[in-house]
């Protein structure tokens, strides 16, 4: 392995839960009367901490603020879905099976720990991972694009920043991995390739990682 720990984000990455929560995420916050499409959804939160939401429709609609249950109600929805609908990423489990056997790895999201752990339970990935190798934006003062949550994982595991890839989905991500001085592939899944620009290189097949790992 050309690296000494592997870290990966999970939603877009592992589970394919970008289309889950983005709908559902646009269909809620157009229900409290903030109108958001799909693709608004995409644009302004992939990869963001749960907080970014609150501070996008206050921004944007002269300091209005969501209903104090809105986290609790909308990871109600996820949860749901998630459940009847949700499933790994083609290619996760091959690559975390084949990182597994040659180095350290994490996960590092920008979700809350039980979005992480509920995901994984529903597609199989649980037995993949520890409670240490499990990361969360709610660990960290600041979400990506600061690059504070890799440098606890990187931290937490041990590995210094240099010796750290990342595998992200989102331009966010790739910024807080250029900014904690790591290697940072991009998955260009649902993300145009011009946005992951920044980005060590770039995949469209997870299958790809093997050989530049």
């Amino acid at each position: 392995m050309r690296y000494d720990l592997v870290i990966f984000d999970n939603d877009g990455v592992l589970v394919d839960s970008e289309p889950l929560s983005n709908r559902l995420l646009a269909d809620y916050l157009t229900e409290l009367g903030f109108p958001t499409t799909v693709e608004d959804s995409y644009r302004d939160f992939m990869g963001a901490a749960a907080h970014t939401v609150h501070d996008v429709i206050a921004e944007r609609y002269d300091g209005a603020r969501l209903p104090e249950t809105f986290d609790v109600n909308f990871h109600g929805r996820v949860f749901a879905s998630f459940r009847e609908q949700l499933s790994a990423v083609a290619g996760a489990a091959e690559l975390l099976k084949f990182v597994a056997d040659r180095a350290p790895y994490c996960v590092a999201s920008s979700a809350h720990h039980e979005w992480i752990r509920t995901a994984h339970e529903v597609t199989g990935l649980g037995p993949f991972f520890t409670d240490a190798q499990l990361f969360s934006a709610q660990d960290v003062g600041r979400g990506k694009p600061a690059p504070d949550l890799f440098l606890h994982a990187a931290e937490r595991m041990g590995v210094a920043p240099e010796r750290c890839v990342v595998i992200e989905d989102s331009p966010l991500g790739v910024a807080a991995a250029r900014a904690a001085g790591m290697d940072v592939y991009g998955y260009a899944a649902l993300t145009p390739r011009a946005r992951l620009a920044d980005a060590t290189g770039i995949v469209d097949d997870l299958a790809q990682l093997h050989a530049l790992l």
